[in-house]
């Protein structure tokens, strides 16, 4: 996943090959680490295809966040009321 946090303006296909990055995380979800998988998760949430996709894009990432220890849970939790 190179290009999700610069965006081209110059590249129309940026959108596209970031879903398809997205994608290709989710669906190895075994080799990659649970905060590519999480961001891979939120990608698609917000930017899938289908309604289908996007929810099974929340579940996953429900999945996985519960996995994390509290302590990890809480500190995001921290760093999002910072940045509204």
């Amino acid at each position: 996943m190179t290009g999700f946090l610069l965006r081209p303006e110059s590249d129309p296909a940026w959108p596209a090959k970031r879903l398809a990055e997205a994608r290709a995380v989710i669906a190895d979800v075994a080799h990659h680490s649970d905060h590519l998988i999480r961001l891979a998760c939120k990608v698609l949430a917000r930017h899938g295809e289908g309604e289908e996709e996007r929810e099974d894009a929340r579940r996953l990432l429900l999945i996985v966040d519960a996995r994390r220890p509290l302590r990890a849970r809480r500190s995001d939790a921290d760093d999002a009321e910072v940045r509204r």
